[in-house]
């Protein structure tokens, strides 16, 4: 199995080499991966006519999906650098600024936008329109800015973000060596 890469509305994919796309994920439409960008299984980005950016050493992770919104006034859906999305979110036309983290089954929507550093707890809704300053920390359904990010949480998300790109590296070297040894 190998990952989905589809052009839309003649606009193809633009992804770095570096950028590890797992087997079963989908890339369709105007989106460009950055260097060293993990985008996960069973992750959807998907965009007809906005572009969509994902900075560099960037995780995407399992189950994802990234979308678009053409009536929205924001002129794209941006993810920062060293950016950490946890499993079975959705982002929805938003920015993410640089070296944030977004939780397990969050959902962020449209022209939301995160400060560089902020965090978006596990669960947690961003409705549409939020901004949310660097290194807050937002929980909750509706979700509300609740406190600063402690640094010694910035330190550890960090880590966490350095921790997949190494991860990218397994899983992509992985992939080809059972090509050559099945038995791994």
């Amino acid at each position: 199995m190998k990952p989905i890469i589809i052009s839309i509305n003649g606009k193809t994919p633009r992804i770095h080499p570096s950028a590890f796309i797992a087997p079963g994920a989908v890339v369709a439409g105007d989106i460009e991966i950055g260097p060293e960008v993990s985008i996960w299984y069973g992750t959807v980005l998907r965009s007809e006519y906005v572009p969509v950016k994902i900075g560099a050493k960037t995780s995407i992770q399992d189950n994802s999906v990234l979308h678009t919104n053409p009536f929205i006034p924001a002129e794209q859906l941006v993810i920062g650098e060293e950016v950490t999305v946890g499993h079975g979110a959705i982002l929805h036309h938003c920015s993410i600024g640089n070296r944030a983290l977004v939780g397990m089954g969050s959902i962020v929507l449209d022209g939301s936008v995160l400060g560089d550093e902020s965090v978006v707890a596990a669960g947690t809704l961003v409705g549409m329109h939020t901004q949310v300053p660097p290194k807050s920390m937002i929980i909750g359904n509706p979700g509300k800015i609740r406190r600063d990010a402690s640094p010694e949480e910035l330190a550890r998300f960090a880590k966490g973000m350095r921790w997949y790109v190494g991860l990218r590296d397994l899983h992509r070297d992985s992939e080809f060596r059972r090509e050559f040894n099945p038995d791994l």
